[in-house]
């Protein structure tokens, strides 16, 4: 689960973490009227104006409605003509990105519409860098990885100046260690009160995410001021689903708008759902067979328009609803169901594939592959149901079957 920057923020204050002064906005009035208290309370005559979305790159993206309007727009206060400068042109970004669509390099050319703005008080940015900590499956243990490259994108550093990172693993018994922190800190360039306030940055982030079951939490850019101060001037923050039950107040900050409506249901039946490009629906039982499935549906010539996993112990009901999900992405073209029952049983998938096609209908090719428990029985289900279905006896006949019927 992703949260907005703004609520990212909002976390990181509450933990101790230096961030600057901000507002949220809803409408172009309560935008305006964030302006003149954060330039009093900060003294900096500068506010900055962020879109909101769940996607990077805001600050090199563009509005479709509004081609020369950045997602992030820095506003320097001042008169003009007797009209403090800072609300007038605050106004003016404002009404031009609210309900406008932005398209950034992680939003794909469809882009995001912008909902809610961050009005954020000015700081003086002596230096610019990357800090992060995220989650590394392969050790299931978290890693804080920095950079001077501040305000660059993370991959481009990888891949053209992979030296430049600077990766620590965190003992999840222990946190990180000061030795840590402090090597960090060097590498990074900070020195007298950023050093030490770098420090305690470092050790307060990554406390954050142990804390809020993060599995990323990234600062790009973390900047050093001209005082010495090391605060967070952007802020993204994505959660560990399996570890929310723990964390009902994190839900809440959940903005399903942001959300892929047909992923958002599925998880209300409990079903893993993940749309991607391709033409062959897949519904599968077990995250392992549907990578798998995915996988030889590519070996062959295709590809998947989902990731869509029932999971061991799925009822008709859902099964259903999966087919559903399946049938109403309109880039589908035949649909591969690949069961292996072993705490799922066939019966139950063939009687919910069934209900799902009377319930639905069934305007592409279908091919079902079952293995394992109460196959025959799954089977005869299929077979007695008088539906145009195609029956396959392996994972790559299947594939190979539903590809060619697709086309």
């Amino acid at each position: 689960m992703k949260i907005h920057e703004y609520q990212a923020k909002a976390l990181m204050a509450a933990g101790g973490i230096p961030v600057p002064a901000g507002t949220v906005a809803r409408t172009v009035d309560e935008a305006v009227a964030a302006v003149r208290p954060l330039i009093e309370s900060s003294g900096n005559p500068v506010v900055v104006v962020k879109s909101q979305i769940h996607a990077g790159g805001r600050g090199k993206g563009h509005f479709v409605e509004h081609p020369d309007v950045s997602g992030v727009n820095v506003v320097l206060d001042g008169i003009e003509g007797g009209i403090p400068a800072a609300e007038a042109k605050v106004r003016e970004y404002a009404t031009a990105m609210l309900g406008s669509t932005l398209v950034t390099i992680q939003t794909g050319p469809e882009g995001k519409v912008v909902t809610r703005l961050y009005i954020e008080g000015g700081i003086d940015i002596a230096t610019e860098l990357y800090l992060s900590v995220l989650l590394d499956r392969s050790t299931s243990r978290n890693i804080i990885m920095a950079s001077i490259e501040g305000g660059t994108e993370i991959e481009v550093v990888a891949a053209e100046t992979p030296e430049k990172i600077l990766r620590t693993e965190i003992d999840p018994a222990f946190g990180l260690l000061d030795f840590q922190a402090r090597n960090i800190a060097y590498g990074l360039g900070f020195e007298g009160d950023a050093f030490r306030n770098g420090v305690r940055f470092m050790k307060a982030i990554t406390e954050l995410a142990m804390d809020l079951d993060t599995d990323l939490l990234e600062i790009n850019p973390l900047v050093v001021t001209t005082d010495g101060q090391v605060m967070a001037l952007d802020g993204k923050m994505a959660f560990e689903a399996n570890a929310l039950f723990r964390h009902p107040e994190l839900v809440e900050l959940r903005d399903e708008t942001e959300e892929d409506p047909a992923e958002a249901e599925a998880k209300e039946y409990g079903l893993s759902f993940i749309s991607l490009d391709g033409t062959i629906g897949c519904m599968v039982n077990g995250a392992g067979l549907a990578m798998a499935t995915m996988d030889i549906i590519n070996y062959v010539g295709g590809e998947p328009a989902n990731f869509l996993d029932v999971g061991g112990g799925a009822e008709k009901d859902q099964i259903v609803e999966a087919f559903k999900l399946i049938t109403a992405d309109p880039k589908v073209k035949g649909i591969f169901v690949n069961i292996f029952g072993g705490i799922m049983r066939c019966d139950i998938i063939a009687e919910g594939v069934v209900a799902a096609v009377k319930e639905v209908g069934l305007k592409v090719p279908l091919v079902v592959r079952l293995e394992g428990t109460n196959v025959e029985l799954g089977k005869q289900i299929i077979d007695e149901s008088g539906l145009n279905v195609v029956s396959a006896e392996d994972m790559k006949d299947g594939a190979t079957k539903i590809v060619e019927l697709a086309r």
